[in-house]
């Protein structure tokens, strides 16, 4: 939204320096070479003119906001500077002197055009090529900006009924001389910060315009360019939200580089790029997260059989002879592989540790599956496969928690009677009292399983 505003104000450079030739580009190398290479056409009055009016509406914004016993001083500033302004040219006669004006209006509405609607070859042909470009980007600026805005105000946006809305909008409008439309952004800013509530605004708002079109169009003919650029300004600066970028960065890193990719994007290119740019970079984060999952050891919080991770919770403490590992993801093909040598890597560090340390050798390691809510063939078969290479290595595979999706999959994998079913348990805690009982009795696996039965699933 953001970067929109600021397209949005760029573009208005033409009015506030009162440039009768400007770039139909949006983004902002365009915008500035445009403006720089005019230098000599600039009209310092409309320049004045429309500074002038550009403060005194985020004085009244921030006088409302400070005060907002007076929300009306802020509501009835653009109708206000409209008002001034048309009377500042007409006793002067600034538009002699640089000030352009909107000049004569045609009075009335538009006529019917139903009649000339043309549905036969080849229009037909090029009208549908036409209306389905124009109707997806129209669909696209309007769903977004209708979202962006419900943000701000938090109501929610059922996007089949934004699409019925244009499209009816549209077919009604085809019919009636109007060109094609949607939510534009610049007005729904301009409603929005002049405390617009509901869609009765629209209401007031058009027929206020079918009045002045049929009765008030003369009284606009002094109405200068510059105020009106003023006012999309004023609206426009309201949306970029400087403190909303400041906690993206304090808080995600990577959210902040994908906003300000978005708005780099939509500055220096087009809206569409910058939403591309934004869309492309999230769904690389969220292949990041799936191919790349993150694996953590647990370990016990004294004095209770709770199980955290020793990195967030400094106080565990490691179980003798038990390794603790949780995996906090899915299990896909696509990190099953990193998922495998993340576990054997693990392994070996412990290993490599309670040989410098002294402590009793590694004999059980158990895997957290409460975050895995889901598993495919791929992920079965790493399970499989890292079951061989621990027994291999004398150590036993232990399963916590597996989710009720994961439980299925293994059952019908025939993977749980391989790992065994006494070796699946409800909870850490569970799964960890059983390796401790085997450590202090060495008992064999056959005992474990009458002894435990209760604490363990059923297939």
């Amino acid at each position: 939204m953001a970067g929109a505003a600021t397209v949005v104000c760029l573009q208005q450079l033409k009015g506030i320096l009162g440039l009768d030739h400007f770039t139909h580009s949006t983004d902002i190398v365009s915008v500035m070479r445009s403006v720089f290479t005019q230098t000599h056409q600039w009209k310092w009055e409309s320049g004045v003119l429309g500074c002038c009016f550009l403060f005194f509406l985020i004085i009244t914004k921030y006088f409302s906001k400070k005060r907002p016993k007076f929300f009306w001083i802020s509501a009835m500033a653009p109708l206000t500077s409209v008002i001034l302004g048309s009377i500042l040219v007409y006793l002067t006669h600034a538009e002699k002197h640089g000030v352009q004006v909107i000049g004569n209006l045609k009075k009335g509405l538009n006529p019917l055009s139903i009649t000339d609607l043309v549905l036969v070859p080849p229009h037909m042909a090029i009208a549908i090529k036409t209306g389905i470009v124009t109707g997806v980007i129209a669909l696209a600026e309007g769903i977004a900006v209708g979202r962006s805005f419900s943000m701000f105000k938090h109501y929610h946006i059922d996007g089949n009924k934004e699409m019925i809305a244009i499209g009816m909008m549209n077919i009604v409008g085809s019919c009636t001389s109007c060109y094609l439309t949607t939510g534009p952004f610049s007005r729904s800013a301009v409603n929005y910060n002049a405390g617009c509530k509901t869609a009765v605004s629209n209401i007031v708002m058009a027929l206020a315009v079918m009045m002045t079109l049929l009765f008030l169009t003369p009284l606009f003919h002094y109405t200068p360019l510059v105020v009106l650029s003023a006012i999309i300004i004023s609206a426009m600066l309201g949306l970029i939200d400087y403190d909303a970028a400041i906690h993206l960065w304090k808080v995600d890193k990577f959210d902040f580089i994908v906003c300000m990719s978005a708005y780099i994007g939509v500055v220096f290119s087009s809206v569409e790029v910058g939403l591309v740019i934004a869309v492309a970079i999230s769904l690389l984060r969220v292949l990041l997260f799936v191919a790349r999952p993150k694996t953590f050891v647990l370990g016990n919080i004294p004095d209770s059989r709770i199980y955290r991770n020793v990195e967030q919770y400094t106080n565990t403490c490691n179980v003798p002879g038990v390794l603790i590992l949780e995996i906090d993801a899915p299990i896909y093909f696509a990190n099953s592989n990193y998922l495998r040598e993340r576990i054997t890597r693990w392994i070996d560090e412990e290993e490599d540790r309670i040989k410098s340390s002294g402590e009793t050798s590694l004999q059980y390691v158990i895997l957290n599956l409460t975050a895995v809510g889901n598993i495919d063939t791929s992920g079965i078969s790493m399970i499989d496969e890292v079951k061989k290479t621990i027994e291999r290595r004398g150590l036993k595979l232990v399963l916590a928690n597996p989710g009720s999706e994961v439980m299925k999959k293994l059952n019908k994998s025939e993977l749980i009677s391989k790992i065994g079913q006494e070796w699946i348990y409800l909870t850490v805690g569970e799964a960890v009292g059983a390796c401790n009982y085997m450590l202090h009795t060495s008992k064999p696996e056959g005992t474990l399983k009458d002894e435990s039965a209760d604490s363990t699933w059923n297939v």
